[in-house]
């Protein structure tokens, strides 16, 4: 009987290739996605192909509105900063940091993870090549898996120990895409872009968006840039701007 997890997948390179990860380590897996009315809205169509791809056992998307929060600029009218081959010193924290965002994502995995019996938590946070955001740190990582036991009746009763699994915390971006590269996995199924432009009304060159969408990459936020990045040092095409 294979072992539960629960994966954490918005559809881009990291939480993506951690789903990949998971299941080349024998993982069922219970993958998990957010309507929090993103800016990026796109990227749910990712993360049901790629959950799709990686046979997941069951794939919920949970739907709630940040925007009614805002305070980011994935979640309120604020403009994604963009820039052209500068992407922003690590330590700062950009606007595009969604309030609380892997608190609230975690504790739902969380819910879920007890329901199932599913001792390991999957997320694909890293503290590497990352734009500054507070919770994707390894101390806050454990601070939540030390909660998550704390706080849930079956990890009280002794039954379960809950294991938050960042897999990628301590690698580059260019050695997740190989990683993901050796383990099979498309990446033309995922997104990064936090700001999805139109196609042009009649693009000459352009093959199609994203499995049918009417937007394309900005190629200038933050992550963008980063995933740009990645492919370089990776050495590989970006599949997905292949595709345009």
């Amino acid at each position: 009987m294979s072992k539960k997890a629960v994966v954490l997948l918005s559809g881009g390179i990291d939480s993506s290739t951690t789903a990949a990860i998971a299941k080349a380590e024998g993982y069922e897996l219970y993958a998990l996605s957010f309507d929090y009315a993103q800016r990026h809205k796109i990227e749910l169509e990712s993360a049901k192909s790629v959950a799709e791809s990686l046979g997941a056992k069951k794939h919920l998307i949970i739907n709630f509105d940040l925007r009614e929060i805002g305070g980011s600029a994935l979640t309120a009218d604020i403009e994604v900063p963009k820039k052209i081959g500068h992407i922003s010193p690590i330590g700062h924290i950009p606007v595009t940091y969604v309030p609380a965002r892997n608190t609230i994502f975690l504790s739902f995995a969380l819910g879920w993870a007890e329901v199932l019996g599913a001792s390991d938590i999957f997320i694909g946070a890293n503290a590497v090549d990352y734009s500054g955001y507070p919770d994707c740190r390894p101390e806050y990582l454990k601070a939540f898996e030390d909660m998550a036991n704390l706080a849930t009746k079956i990890s009280v009763e002794g039954r379960i120990r809950f294991s938050i699994k960042a897999p990628l915390l301590y690698m580059t971006k260019g050695e997740i895409i190989r990683k993901g590269a050796e383990l099979g996995f498309d990446y033309s199924l995922t997104w990064s872009c936090y700001d999805p432009q139109p196609l042009p009304p009649h693009p000459p060159l352009v093959k199609g968006g994203l499995r049918g969408s009417n937007f394309v990459p900005c190629e200038k936020c933050d992550s963008c840039l980063f995933r740009a990045k990645g492919f370089e040092e990776a050495g590989i095409e970006d599949p997905l701007l292949l595709k345009f």
